[in-house]
């Protein structure tokens, strides 16, 4: 199964249980517009390297396309339609007014140079800008990409249209950005992981976890459910696991990462592999990788009995028809992870307002709005005797199929 129709999987369950036409299906799952750019600099080396870069564009119903753009050597057209539905309802679930995207760059950003990186961001910029802009369709980071590769989008955009911080998020704070973003999706993990243990009758503090994935969203994670007294026994990154049953040591594999740029080698915890990671007996695992990392045989060995989706698209349907025989609670990505475009959406007002907000007011205003989101979508998964994602895709879907239906053809 691809990834996008595994995307569309999920929509149909929660379709099957609303009262929506066969016109309107079609209408919601289909992407609105996909571009397909050649993208050629120069090498260091004095050679031409040729990268294809995409930018799909799923619906805007509710607003602006909003969604990020993804350096990575598996990035493809399938991918990025799969992400980009999942952006139209992660914003909606959130209640924001934007609608979904997503793109990126066939590449591996770690064999290029930095001046290369920027040469190639620049040169997509030239190829996509007139489809893009702060009313139009606003990028992010993801994988493979930061806040300086948005610099330089932001930087290359205004040679074309002028002064537009809005026209890009995630930005450094020195240059426009908003205070909170990097720590954005890592610290709204944590606010959903707690909500959901609290209706579990759990606290934070003693729950064990286990992270897969150590970059931004799953070492902030590690982070902020370490200051809450939670037990992180594991964690892993692309090269390995490290775990400690007495819980590891968060700063101090922090500073071993700073260094070392991997997990593998702390001397705080022993080596493992990631799949020995999805299989430990923690009462929370986190994935916070990339997508398709449960199939039916990975999850039937998990057992954890909580999993919050940090990732987007980590569990395949066969998986979450296992997870849900097993009883195994699982938080859907489109809520989970949807931290990252909260604060976004705050770094994108307070640029179209030309006016910034303090760090203490951004973590206010995310943390209500998670809150209040978790809420909605257990209710419904209650009340509608659904899983959580079901009720997460029939909540988001409802505020997409209104906003198409008032809006008109």
């Amino acid at each position: 199964m691809q990834a996008f129709e595994a995307t569309n999987h999920y929509f149909d369950q929660a379709a099957a249980r609303m009262d929506l036409t066969g016109n309107m299906r079609t209408m919601m799952v289909t992407p609105d517009r996909e571009l397909r750019v050649e993208v050629a600099i120069e090498m260091d080396s004095g050679q031409i390297g040729n990268f294809i870069g995409y930018r799909v564009q799923h619906d805007n119903a509710r607003g602006p396309f909003k969604g990020g753009l993804r350096y990575h050597p598996h990035v493809d057209v399938d991918e990025a339609r799969s992400l980009a539905s999942l952006m139209t309802w992660k914003t909606a679930v959130v209640d924001l007014p934007y609608g979904g995207a997503k793109g990126g760059m066939n590449c591996d950003p770690s064999k290029l140079s930095r001046s290369e990186l920027e040469r190639l961001t620049r040169k997509f910029v030239q190829q996509i800008h007139d489809f893009i802009g702060p009313d139009k369709d606003i990028p992010a980071p993801d994988v493979g990409t930061d806040a300086q590769v948005m610099a330089w989008i932001m930087n290359e955009y205004a040679k074309y249209h002028g002064f537009h911080p809005a026209c890009v998020t995630g930005k450094p704070v020195e240059y426009h950005g908003s205070a909170g973003r990097e720590a954005a999706t890592g610290y709204g993990v944590s606010i959903i992981t707690r909500e959901t243990l609290k209706i579990l009758g759990r606290l934070v503090a003693g729950t064990t976890f286990a992270i897969q994935g150590y970059g931004n969203v799953g070492s902030y994670t590690a982070r902020f459910l370490a200051a809450q007294g939670g037990k992180i026994l594991a964690v892993s990154d692309a090269f390995g696991a490290v775990s400690n049953p007495d819980g590891l040591d968060i700063a101090a594999l922090d500073a071993h990462v700073a260094a070392a740029r991997k997990v593998v080698g702390f001397q705080g915890g022993d080596a493992g592999s990631n799949e020995q990671l999805l299989t430990m007996p923690v009462d929370v695992l986190i994935p916070a990788a990339l997508g398709g990392v449960f199939d039916a045989a990975m999850a039937k060995e998990v057992q954890a009995k909580l999993i919050v989706e940090a990732a987007n698209g980590p569990t395949w349907p066969e998986a979450d028809e296992v997870f849900s025989s097993k009883g195994i609670v699982v938080v859907p990505d489109i809520l989970a992870n949807a931290g990252g475009v909260i604060v976004s959406y705050f770094e994108w007002v307070q640029n179209l307002q030309h006016f910034r907000w303090p760090l203490e007011q951004i973590q206010r205003e995310q943390e209500t709005r998670m809150v209040d989101s978790f809420t909605k979508v257990y209710e419904m998964s209650q009340r509608k005797g659904v899983s959580m994602r079901t009720a997460a895709f029939m909540l988001a879907i409802g505020r997409v199929g209104r906003a198409r239906a008032l809006g008109g053809i």
